[in-house]
C-alpha cells in the first residue's frame, strides 16, 4: 500500500469536517473514532493491532447503550459492527478506519469508512463458519444497510422502540482541571490518595468528597492491578480530576493497558469488587482507548452532593 502524507492530511480533514458537521446538528455518537492503521504485508494487510480493534469497540458499544437494557438489540449492533470493522481492516487499503455510532431519530446507525475506494467485498461462507460472513450478515441482520457512492463508506441501521432515552452526550464543559502524576508501584495508590483530597479541595467541588475518595482509590488501584503493562516506557500513572460547569467531578485514570476485557462484568460486581465500588459511590462509570498515545482511559463521573448509601 502506498499512502502519500498529503493523502493522510486530506482524510484526517475529512474525517474532522464530517465530525463538525454532526456536533452542528445535534447528533451526539456512541462511539466516534478515526483509527490509524498498522498493516501488516505478512498477513494479507491484517495485524494484530487492528484485528484487536473490533472487540475493543464491542466492549464500547455495549458500555455506552447498556442503559438501554435491550439485550437483542445490542447483541445485533455488536455484530454488526464488528462485521463493517472487519472487513475494512481486512479489504481497505486506506490509512485510517473512520468508525462512528450514532443514535439518527428512530434508528441506530452505524458507519464504516475506510478511505478506500475499493468498496466492502461480500463473500458467501457456509453455515458453519465463523468467520467471513461480511456483508451477508449485515443484510440478514439490519433493517437498512448501503455503500456510499464513492464507496469508502458502508452503514447499516437498525430500528428502535420508542421511549429510549438520548445516548448520553456526556459531561458539562469543564471549568477547572488538575493532573496527578504517582509511581507506577506500590506507593502510586497512597499517593493518589493524598494528591486525589488535595484536588478535589483546590477544585472547590461542592460533592461527597470522601465518596470520591474511595472512588478516586478504586480506580487508581484497578489501573495500577491490571492496567501498567511489562515494558511500558513510563515510570508514572496519570489521574486528571476536572470540575465541570455543572458541578460534576470527572476522574480519568489512563492505563497503557489499550483493553478492558468483559467491562460490563466487571462493573456489576461478578469478576471484583473494583468498579462496583465506583458504581456504589453513585459514579457513571466507562472506559475508552486512547487512539493517539495508546492505551486506555477509565472515567469516573460523580454528581454534586451528598451520597446515599
Amino acid at each position: 500500500m502506498t499512502t502519500t502524507l498529503a493523502g493522510q492530511g486530506c482524510t484526517r480533514r475529512r474525517a474532522a469536517a464530517a465530525r463538525e458537521a454532526r456536533r452542528r446538528e445535534g447528533v451526539h455518537p456512541a462511539i466516534e473514532l478515526s483509527i490509524s492503521r498498522c498493516i501488516d504485508p505478512d498477513f494479507n494487510g491484517m495485524s494484530e493491532k487492528d484485528a484487536a480493534w473490533a472487540g475493543r469497540l464491542r466492549e464500547i458499544l455495549r458500555s455506552r447503550l447498556a442503559p438501554w437494557n435491550l439485550p437483542e438489540l445490542l447483541d445485533k449492533a455488536e455484530l454488526l459492527l464488528t462485521e463493517l470493522v472487519t472487513n475494512a481492516f481486512q479489504h481497505a487499503s486506506g490509512p485510517t478506519v473512520d468508525v462512528c455510532v450514532r443514535r439518527q431519530d428512530d434508528r441506530l446507525k452505524i458507519t464504516v469508512d475506510d478511505h478506500s475506494t475499493r468498496g466492502p467485498l461480500p463473500r458467501s461462507k457456509g453455515l458453519y463458519e465463523e468467520h467471513g460472513r461480511g456483508l451477508i450478515l449485515v443484510d440478514a441482520l439490519s433493517d437498512a444497510w448501503g455503500i456510499s457512492k464513492d464507496r469508502t463508506t458502508t452503514w447499516c441501521t437498525l430500528c428502535l422502540p420508542e421511549g429510549l432515552p438520548a445516548i448520553s452526550t456526556g459531561p458539562a464543559p469543564v471549568r477547572n482541571e488538575t493532573m496527578i502524576r504517582v509511581p507506577a508501584d506500590t506507593s502510586g495508590l497512597h499517593l493518589a490518595g493524598i494528591h486525589g483530597r488535595t484536588a478535589f479541595a483546590i477544585l472547590d467541588w461542592p460533592g461527597d468528597r470522601q465518596a470520591a475518595f474511595d472512588v478516586l482509590h478504586s480506580l487508581a488501584s484497578n489501573a495500577l492491578r491490571h492496567g501498567i503493562t511489562q515494558g511500558w516506557p513510563s515510570p508514572d500513572l496519570r489521574i486528571w480530576v476536572r470540575v465541570t460547569k455543572a458541578h460534576e467531578l470527572i476522574i480519568d485514570v489512563k492505563d497503557p493497558n489499550p483493553d478492558f476485557p468483559k467491562f460490563e462484568t466487571n462493573v456489576v460486581g461478578e469478576l471484583g469488587r473494583g468498579l462496583w465500588v465506583v458504581r456504589r459511590f453513585g459514579a457513571k462509570v466507562s472506559w475508552a482507548p486512547d487512539i493517539t498515545e495508546g492505551g486506555k482511559t477509565v472515567r469516573a463521573v460523580m454528581q454534586p452532593g451528598q451520597v446515599a448509601l
